[in-house]
């Protein structure tokens, strides 16, 4: 089982402590690219893939590196919704 298949595995049964750090290295596995929006954005961080114009926003953590569950499982939905799992 590669790196990616585990990564793959672990958000598809969207854990209560998964890290924005496996968030942003999973997308990164999948081709995505993470541009910070600007000073003003906050926590909202952009993940772009320029294969497909794919866009994902997600909001970093703060203080901790841990998503809520909700974000981990938007997240899992939409990687659903673009076949990637």
């Amino acid at each position: 089982m590669t790196k990616a298949d585990k990564a793959k595995a672990r958000i598809q049964s969207v854990p209560k402590d998964y890290t924005y750090t496996e968030a942003r290295q999973l997308l990164k596995q999948l081709g995505f690219i993470e541009y910070q929006k600007g000073k003003t954005s906050g926590s909202r961080v952009l993940f772009y893939r320029e294969s497909d114009n794919i866009k994902i926003l997600l909001h970093k953590p703060h203080p901790g590196d841990v998503m809520s569950v909700a974000t981990t499982r938007d997240l899992y939905e939409k990687l659903v919704e673009l076949g990637e799992l």
